[in-house]
């Protein structure tokens, strides 16, 4: 089998470098959302009332994400895989760049809170195309034997946005320490770089070259004859529901681990705000490493089989973690970079869904199912552990440990019905 070239290497490099800067212009939003509550909603509102206001804004991305992705896809498989990949991260940069410029309430009323909101719901429809384009692009590029590393390489990209989108904010924040600088102008900073940077990743991406994949499809007339969902939602329920259930194992691992931790960890365990911060940096950065080993483990021993064993390591890294934090809080660092690593084990989920479906519809059908599956669950689960903490102290640990049951299912599945990018 031949091994990835220099032209694959910088496929794969362009593609996680968008992939990194595109989700920092998604996750920018809620490092400065204490910020955005003060200057683009009335002064006299409550504030838990602008808080919520704005988090709603931030969550509007999320709603928007599943018709982005589709309608994205639907023309990807159509016209082709490029194009879309393109488009997904122009249409993230120019509401980001939009964002950093928005005159605030103080200047046009409330019209400001109204144009956030559309610009948000134009970054949540670009991220929804983003994600499942990103990974259907690089496994159509490179050798079958390498598309579980190239798709976990994919994910650390992504979720390195996460990592950026933290140092960036506090690096402003350390750079502004008077608030009403902060007010000023000192917010508007990640915004605007976020779009700068956006839209010189677009010029990166014209060239990148559309995948052979879909090339030999416009050769041999093989494209989709109807609307690519339709025949996702009549063939191929059995891959979307897979590849659902693969995408709430992922949306929990985030979500709890990476997301809720630093928050929680503040609240049920003492743990002072810098170093929850500090010790999610390092686990985020280990989450990085661990989608990469992950997705190169599944291209030695199967999708399968490293998706069970990484899920039990999970499920034990996870449960340690919010077990040691009530008598050891010290260790915080080296046990959330351990569980921080076994979250990597998502890495695997992308090459296992693009892989489940026929490349006529593969856009169509992981886009539906992923955004689908991650607007429900990822919507879902902060309200499920917050209502389950109310009568488990380790409720976090134990809902990742569900989760992971299913992934060891999940896996054995996947190990009887192995399948290889066609």
């Amino acid at each position: 089998m031949p091994s990835l070239s220099r032209n694959d290497y910088r496929t794969l490099m362009l593609a996680a470098l968008g992939g990194t800067l595109e989700f920092y212009d998604f996750v920018i939003f809620v490092f400065f959302a204490a910020v955005i509550a003060q200057l683009f909603f009335p002064p006299d509102m409550p504030e838990w009332l602008r808080q919520m206001q704005t988090f709603g804004i931030f969550a509007a991305g999320y709603l928007a994400r599943p018709l982005g992705g589709i309608v994205m896809a639907h023309f990807g498989d159509l016209f082709g895989r490029k194009r879309m990949f393109m488009l997904s991260i122009l249409l993230m940069a120019v509401p980001t760049l939009a964002i950093g410029l928005l005159p605030t309430y103080a200047i046009i009323g409330i019209w400001a809170p109204l144009l956030l909101l559309l610009l948000r719901v134009f970054q949540g429809a670009a991220i929804g195309g983003e994600v499942p384009g990103a990974w259907v692009f690089v496994a159509e590029h490179v050798p079958r034997r390498h598309v579980g590393f190239a798709c976990g390489t994919l994910t650390a990209g992504l979720t390195g946005g996460i990592l950026l989108g933290s140092l960036v904010a506090t690096a402003v924040n350390r750079t502004y320490v008077v608030p009403a600088e902060l007010l000023a102008e000192g917010w508007r900073i990640p915004f605007i770089l976020g779009g700068v940077f956006g839209l010189v990743s677009v010029w990166l991406r014209q060239y990148l070259h559309e995948t052979p994949v879909f090339k030999e499809m416009q050769e041999r007339q093989q494209l989709a004859s109807e609307l690519p969902l339709k025949t996702v939602v009549r063939e191929h329920r059995p891959a979307v529901v897979l590849t659902m259930l693969m995408t709430w194992l992922l949306s929990a691992a985030i979500v709890v681990m990476i997301l809720m931790t630093p928050t929680l960890v503040q609240k049920l365990f003492a743990i002072s705000a810098a170093t929850s911060l500090q010790a999610n940096s390092l686990a985020t950065l280990f989450l990085s490493l661990g989608c990469i080993a992950f997705g190169a483990l599944a291209d030695r021993y199967g999708a399968g089989r490293v998706l069970a064993v990484g899920c039990v390591a999970l499920a034990a890294s996870s449960w340690l973690f919010y077990q040691q934090m009530a008598v050891a809080p010290e260790r915080i660092y080296v046990l959330y970079a351990l569980s921080g690593f076994f979250v990597g084990v998502i890495g695997v989920v992308p090459s296992a869904a693009v892989s489940a479906f026929p490349p006529a519809v593969r856009f169509s059908g992981l886009s539906f199912a992923y955004n689908v599956a991650y607007a429900v669950f990822g919507g879902l689960t902060p309200v499920l552990v917050s209502l389950f903490l109310r009568f488990d102290a380790l409720a976090p640990a134990h809902y990742v440990v569900a989760l992971c049951v299913v992934g060891v299912g999940i896996g054995v599945y996947l190990r009887r019905h192995e399948v290889v990018i066609r």
